[in-house]
């Protein structure tokens, strides 16, 4: 039997877990899926086992639903907890439903405090109480005060597990004290200084400590604080700051400036990242929707902008139908008119991508807004031109009728100089009053683009033509 069982290990260790493309293997998922049904041990420690967390957090989302928790069962405390920061909050939650709240409490204790954080937020408020209560006194007041600040916010972002020392201490003394006090923090870049009533003070880099004579007080090779946040900063404003100057590690204050955490660079990756994905899905209408949502709640979250957006289709139908008389004398309009709508709302796609995106970053200040409005107005203008003349050409060749090129060329310039406004007018304007622009300018750029599009290439031809 013993022979037996080092042959699986030594077969299912053979097996990669991604191909060369950097995507998880089926076969090494199939294998992790066949070991927990078999309840196979020792087949699935070795497939497992010396996975990094990110990738064991990949496996379990790519496993079936009723395998997760079994493999969380069979590995026992081997189970790296971490895992569950690196998958979708649907999956962490039905995950988690099914464990008992002792157990997660027992594992919140192991965790940093920004990745128990991570784990508890986003659980049912008796179900968090219930497990915070079973938690030792100091860790639960240090994950209840991290839970109290807003979310996306700094104070929710942070770790409260850092080094601090006072300005009066000596380099050996720190030295000696990072060696002896096990409860410090297995990895860090930075000693943060504080004085007696913890108000920051400054920080001492790894590298400098080390390059120190022992007798040296640490008040004489502190640094200034060049950089720290509010606990209730915006995660993504916490992003563009180390964005900007680079940093590795900031020092998080309260209202009284009193240093309560470190938010650190790899927090950063994930927020940027976040952020990043956020915007994306936003401008598509698809709100928070993670690829492991369930079929109600994928319904659920796009039936707004869809019905939203049958709306503004209603509105362009109806300015069709204003000249459904010049289009029944002239059914040449019925074919040539999608063109003029469809370059419109790419046109308008294109800057209003940008400028949303722009938004996001705060690139656009108040002396760039006319200067860059201008700019897309020139674009649009020009664009315009250019494919007027080839959509005039087209048009009369097509149909033998070089006054509808002569048209359809006009309507075209119309459209592509209104598409370029309203795609960074649009979101400007909403900005402005408060709303997500990220989220409601597809809809009403491509609105306008429509309806300007219809208007203006029916309009000239039934004003032209005599027709309707």
């Amino acid at each position: 039997m013993e022979a037996e069982s080092s042959d699986i290990e030594d077969d299912v260790t053979a097996l990669s877990i991604r191909d060369a493309d950097g995507a998880l293997e089926p076969r090494f998922i199939d294998s992790v899926a066949d070991a927990i049904t078999a309840v196979d041990s020792a087949a699935l420690r070795a497939l497992v086992d010396d996975l990094h967390e990110s990738d064991l957090g990949d496996v379990l989302q790519a496993l079936p639903a009723e395998n997760r928790a079994t493999l969380i069962r069979i590995l026992g405390e081997d189970f790296d907890w971490m895992a569950l920061t690196e998958v979708d909050e649907a999956v962490r939650n039905a995950i988690l439903d099914v464990i008992p709240n002792a157990q997660i409490s027992e594992v919140v204790r192991e965790l940093e405090s920004d990745d128990a954080v991570e784990i508890l937020e986003d659980l049912d408020a008796t179900d968090r109480d219930e497990i915070l209560a079973a938690m030792p006194l100091a860790d639960r007041i240090a994950l209840e005060r991290s839970l109290e600040y807003p979310e996306d916010s700094a104070g929710r972002l942070m770790t409260t597990n850092f080094i601090a020392v006072p300005p009066f201490w000596t380099v050996g003394q720190t030295i000696d004290f990072m060696r002896e006090d096990e409860r410090l923090p297995e990895e860090f870049t930075e000693l943060y200084v504080v004085d007696p009533r913890f108000a920051f003070l400054g920080t001492v880099p790894l590298d400098r400590l080390l390059r120190t004579k022992r007798p040296v007080p640490i008040g004489e090779i502190m640094g200034e604080i060049s950089h720290s946040v509010d606990a209730h900063d915006d995660q993504e404003d916490v992003a563009r700051l180390f964005e900007r100057y680079n940093l590795l590690s900031v020092g998080v204050v309260d209202e009284t400036d009193r240093l309560v955490g470190v938010i650190t660079v790899d927090d950063i990756v994930d927020v940027i990242e976040e952020e990043a994905d956020e915007d994306i899905k936003r401008l598509a209408g698809v709100g928070d929707e993670e690829i492991s949502d369930s079929f109600v709640s994928t319904v659920r979250s796009r039936f707004v902008w869809l019905l939203v957006n049958l709306g503004t289709a209603v509105l362009a139908s109806v300015v069709i139908a204003l000249f459904d008389a010049t289009i029944q004398e002239m059914v040449a309009l019925a074919v040539l008119m999608p063109i003029v709508a469809s370059m419109g709302g790419n046109a308008g796609t294109q800057t209003m991508t940008v400028t949303v995106r722009a938004l996001a970053t705060r690139e656009i200040e108040t002396t760039q807004t006319l200067r860059l409005i201008s700019r897309e107005g020139l674009v649009g203008l020009a664009n315009g031109l250019l494919f007027a003349v080839i959509i005039s050409v087209v048009a009369t060749v097509w149909f033998g009728n070089f006054q509808l090129g002569l048209i359809i060329a006009a309507a075209m310039v119309i459209n592509m100089i209104s598409a370029g406004l309203a795609g960074i007018l649009i979101p400007l304007t909403l900005e402005k009053t408060g709303a997500d622009p990220a989220v409601a300018s597809s809809v009403f750029v491509t609105t306008v683009t429509d309806v300007v599009g219809f208007f203006a290439f029916l309009g000239l031809a039934a004003w032209w033509f005599g027709l309707g």
